[in-house]
């Protein structure tokens, strides 16, 4: 990272500027054998066109309210990221009801009704698939953001002492997640370099962190694992192995 990252956002542009060739996520879903690599630069463009998305045609502003129903999963990064880049305040697992916005999986869609605003459901199909029919009340994500722009410019400045990320129960700045996400690389002993996988669900920071920020805040990258109980203890040591992985958060 670099002195002037203040948010999560900024964390993704230095990783960008110093290699944008890099791994960054790897997931596997072990309920479906799906496996994605995603690079510095493929992550990132991901990221822009969700931005895009959520500052055009969701018209979502900063200060808006989005609550994120999705389990750990590599879209699920792509949405934290682009929220930051928008100033949206990304609530993990929050109220529907009293959210501008909803981001919901394929199982949370009835939960997810309960938003008055602008919806959009994920099929969390291999290779970022469609859903086969569209939810009614929603967008398809998958639909949507391939056609976004790859470059993005928030229409206001993004202020890192605002709420960014609510989770736990708690609201954390972009500040105060850059650091947070700092401390927590610090303490696994994370260095440019590093791969970390993580079992861990995204519902707390601790999953966030592991599953993405701290990683990203070294230098490194994150094996992020879905249905990770699927795996055997072979199969978990073949993986670490395959993937050259350093660090553990199970």
């Amino acid at each position: 990272m670099n002195t002037t990252d203040r948010t999560p956002a900024d964390l993704l542009r230095s990783a960008l500027a110093a290699d944008p060739s890099r791994p960054l996520v790897t997931f596997y879903d072990d309920a479906t054998g799906e496996r994605v690599e995603l690079s510095v630069a493929t992550f990132a463009n991901w990221v822009a066109k969700t931005a895009n998305y959520l500052q055009d045609d969701l018209a979502a502003e900063p200060g808006d309210r989005l609550a994120l129903l999705l389990p750990a999963h590599w879209q699920t990064a792509v949405w934290l990221l682009a929220c930051s880049s928008v100033g949206v305040v990304a609530d993990i697992g929050g109220d529907p009801a009293a959210a501008d916005l909803v981001v919901s999986g394929p199982d949370t869609l009835e939960e997810a009704r309960a938003c008055s605003g602008e919806r959009v459901a994920l099929a969390l199909r291999p290779l970022g698939g469609r859903f086969p029919q569209p939810p009614e009340g929603f967008a398809d994500y998958a639909a949507e953001v391939p056609g976004q722009g790859d470059r993005f410019a928030p229409y206001a400045p993004v202020a890192p002492g605002d709420p960014a990320l609510a989770v736990d129960g708690r609201e954390l700045t972009g500040t105060e997640a850059v650091a947070a996400a700092l401390a927590d690389a610090a303490e696994r002993g994370l260095s440019a370099g590093s791969r970390l996988l993580s079992g861990l669900p995204y519902d707390t920071w601790a999953g966030l962190s592991a599953g993405l920020l701290a990683p990203l805040a070294a230098g490194g990258s994150v094996v992020l694992c879905r249905n990770l109980d699927r795996l055997d203890a072979d199969g978990l040591a073949k993986r670490e192995e395959s993937e050259r992985v350093t660090h553990r958060a199970l």
